[in-house]
């Protein structure tokens, strides 16, 4: 189903005096067909404003273009049916995630044909064995990962990583290679308290190419902190790194301030997510579970968001 969006300028009066102006605005819409008078108001509803007493807008255009999560417009929602959309990169042997880090390999521990020598006729099986790092495909990082003290795989409550209401932030166009980390301005119209908190840069196009190792965005020590004390349970990103690791800016191998804020808080940490682009900003259940691995702290995980069909 198409969603749009309207393109404009405005200047909104309060009744109390002072007023306020915006150029270059988009906003949301319910559907296509929306007057000047539904959009004033809309507007004033996703801005929170109260005593306004007149609103003025120029050049309004409606585009047909994916709702990027304005206050005032409720995702349809259906109880009767669910889709799955898939957030994760399939493993294969070979596969280089994070530049440096060694690829996976897998070698038959038991192949089918010596398989049918143990078996019934007809009977036969494989069984392989995967040699990887944890920091491998889509992953999640626990506290242990970060901090010696830290929950581990094992000790993750699973209340925390299954059916999570999921705010996603498109956020394609809010950034560029000269300002690539995304603050807490960008995040702060969402109530985001127990809620999965989706970043999506579309960084995951260059996966598995050389381009995703250098100049990737990355979320700030600042929007960190703003996340934990807004609540946030979990935070994905669909790029190299959820801190700043690029090599050539001289902060790779240093610090990472929103590993250490986040894991340190109990916030988990999904990387190298995939698929964002297929989700709403709103109405998605997110599910990130890895397996119980005691004395582990990071491992691959099947993301996936559970959608209204």
């Amino acid at each position: 189903m198409p969603e749009y969006r309207a393109h404009f300028d405005f200047d909104i009066r309060f009744a109390n005096g002072g007023g306020l102006s915006g150029v270059g605005f988009r906003l949301d819409l319910p559907s296509a067909e929306i007057s000047d008078d539904e959009l004033g108001r809309l507007l004033v509803a996703h801005l929170g404003l109260a005593l306004v007493d007149e609103v003025e807008l120029r050049g309004v255009r409606v585009v047909e273009e994916p709702h990027r999560g304005s206050r005032g417009v409720e995702v349809a929602a259906s109880a009767s049916q669910t889709r799955v959309v898939d957030l994760s990169h399939p493993i294969r042997a070979g596969l280089v995630t994070y530049p440096g880090l060694p690829a996976p390999t897998i070698t038959p521990h038991l192949t089918r044909e010596d398989s049918r020598a143990r078996y019934a006729p007809g009977t036969e099986f494989a069984m392989d064995v995967i040699h990887l790092i944890g920091n491998t495909g889509t992953y999640l990082d626990s506290p242990y990962h970060r901090y010696a003290g830290g929950r581990d795989l094992a000790g993750l409550d699973l209340s925390t990583l299954v059916g999570l209401r999921a705010e996603v932030f498109h956020l394609e166009d809010a950034w560029d290679a000269a300002r690539r980390g995304i603050r807490p301005e960008t995040l702060a119209d969402r109530d985001v308290r127990g809620a999965a908190v989706l970043l999506h840069t579309g960084w995951d196009r260059w996966f598995g190419a050389p381009e995703y190792g250098v100049g990737a965005p990355f979320l700030t020590g600042e929007a960190a902190q703003w996340l934990i004390d807004a609540g946030a349970v979990l935070v994905g990103i669909d790029s190299l790194n959820i801190d700043d690791a690029d090599p050539s800016t001289g902060s790779g191998g240093g610090e990472r301030p929103a590993h250490s804020l986040l894991l340190g808080a109990g916030v988990h940490v999904v990387e190298h997510l995939t698929n964002l682009g297929a989700l709403p900003p709103r109405g998605a259940r997110f599910t990130a579970a890895p397996p119980a691995v005691e004395g582990f702290g990071t491992f691959p995980v099947r993301a996936f968001a559970e959608l209204p069909a």
